[in-house]
């Protein structure tokens, strides 16, 4: 291919607001470094010294130099960050889809660690975390003032140990601890039924190394059992993102041979690429290709199948560019909300031997040119959560709500919406009165089942019967950074 094939790195517990990253594996080409600021280095030599020197008591002064790389790569936007050993350890497994820990991802809200969502499955999840929910301590250690790195530090550890995790639920206003054992988790990220004669549904939670495998085996799975399929839902809600070339893969599976299906830009060269829905662009090591021998499976019904695709907040980077692929192709109808928008292209380049330097190089683009970045995608049909409406998505987290996040680099920015703000503190109130009610009454009924509002609304929409469209939802502009 004559270039780099850029995949991206599944941080498990440590996905910064669900997004997952893009990365490729490189090296600091030292003869490229640009030239050095000799008294600002100086400075910070001076300080450095004043420390060790001057301090109450005695610094390691590795500790130090790591603090000061971490507060300098941090302080670029949310996804860029420094690798200690443990770290890039951790990193390094997560690609796989399998770590040992409690098993959610995680962000980090005015200095305290968030859930985004508990892994489906995971000691976590059956210990009954929630997303929102926000962890205050781990064992007897506070998280407040902590990295979001040193807080998953705390949360991983070794096979069958326990851990207690203390919670605090916005909803219900009370804190409590969970003592959580921790496990490998292997995490399933393909997940498929027939919802009935004719009709499909495939949900993909993450981009793993197995993911296209899982992906087509699912699919040729499904046509056994119902050859005439007259209709498919692809399910990306709450799906973080990870692998690029899973995404470019699973895109292809639905579009023409060799259509563009997202491009890249940055200030390096080899940060300006094309993928196409080509097998070269996702096949590794010449091993078989699971897309070309499922569409060969199939007949190639994949890529005319009347397709819709759900969406939400949660569905970020990796889900982005195929539900945008699938978009400016009008291959799909996507429905559901506006997507996270984390659209920029993180490379990691290793320092030494286990150290390394994830740092972002490029924003993604749709085939048609869209900006991904702090904007996201936009479904063709806006849909509530429930059939009684969507009144929280006001207080859900998305790219542009995070501190220092890259702009659009496209659209004009515009200044915070005084309209969201306000629905914000409505939603608030909201739910301080739906913490008074039962929880069986509160929670959302799971994806995929036959409660699912959403899903109800795509097969609606495949059989071409009206839809319960959301009234209240409505594309959110680019905002401002503070």
């Amino acid at each position: 291919m004559g270039h780099k094939l850029k995949i991206a790195g599944w941080l498990s517990v440590g996905a910064l607001a669900g997004a997952l990253t893009t990365v490729s594996l490189q090296t600091v080409a030292r003869g490229n470094m640009a030239p050095l600021p000799l008294e600002e280095l100086q400075q910070l030599a001076a300080v450095f010294g004043m420390v060790k020197s001057d301090y109450v008591e005695p610094v390691d002064e590795k500790k130090l130099i790591t603090e000061a790389i971490s507060g300098m790569v941090s302080s670029l936007d949310p996804h860029s960050q420094y690798f200690d050993k443990k770290t890039f350890k951790e990193f390094s497994e997560g690609t796989s889809g399998r770590f040992v820990g409690v098993g959610i991802e995680i962000s980090q809200e005015d200095g305290v660690v968030k859930i985004i969502s508990p892994i489906e499955g995971s000691p976590a999840d059956r210990a009954g975390l929630k997303p929102n929910d926000l962890i205050t301590k781990v064992d007897d250690t506070p998280l407040k003032g902590l990295s979001l790195s040193e807080a998953v530090k705390r949360m991983r550890g070794e096979p069958k140990t326990k851990v207690v995790l203390t919670v605090f639920r916005k909803d219900e206003n009370r804190t409590f601890p969970v003592t959580i054992i921790r496990e490998e988790i292997k995490t399933q990220s393909v997940k498929s039924k027939l919802i009935e004669p004719g009709f499909g549904w495939i949900r993909v939670s993450q981009f793993q190394e197995r993911t296209v495998e899982d992906f087509a085996r699912k699919i040729e799975e499904m046509y056994k059992q119902d050859p005439q399929l007259k209709g498919l839902v692809l399910d990306l809600r709450n799906d973080p993102g990870g692998l690029l070339d899973a995404a470019v893969a699973l895109s292809a599976a639905f579009l023409p041979d060799n259509v563009t299906v997202v491009t890249t830009n940055g200030q390096l060269a080899e940060s300006k690429f094309t993928y196409k829905a080509s097998p070269q662009f996702w096949r590794r090591n010449n091993s078989n290709d699971p897309i070309t021998r499922m569409t060969l499976a199939t007949g190639g019904a994949l890529k005319k199948v009347p397709l819709v695709v759900l969406v939400n907040e949660g569905s970020a980077s990796a889900s982005e560019i195929v539900a945008g692929a699938l978009q400016d192709y009008k291959r799909a109808t996507l429905m559901g909300s506006q997507t996270f928008g984390k659209g920029s292209v993180q490379t990691v380049r290793q320092l030494g031997p286990d150290t390394a330097l994830k740092i972002t190089t490029a924003r993604y683009y749709t085939p048609n040119g869209r900006a991904i970045q702090a904007k996201g995608i936009v479904p063709d049909v806006m849909l509530d959560e429930t059939e009684t409406g969507n009144v929280f998505a006001a207080l859900r987290t998305r790219e542009a709500d995070l501190g220092k996040h890259l702009s659009n680099g496209k659209e004009a920015e515009e200044a915070k919406n005084p309209a969201r703000e306000k629905a914000r503190e409505e939603a608030m109130k909201k739910l301080e009165e739906d913490a008074k009610k039962p929880l069986a009454e509160r929670r959302l009924p799971e994806f995929g089942s036959d409660k699912d509002f959403q899903l109800a609304q795509a097969l609606k929409q495949l059989k071409g019967q009206p839809v319960k469209a959301s009234t209240t939802l409505a594309e959110r502009k680019v905002d401002k950074k503070d």
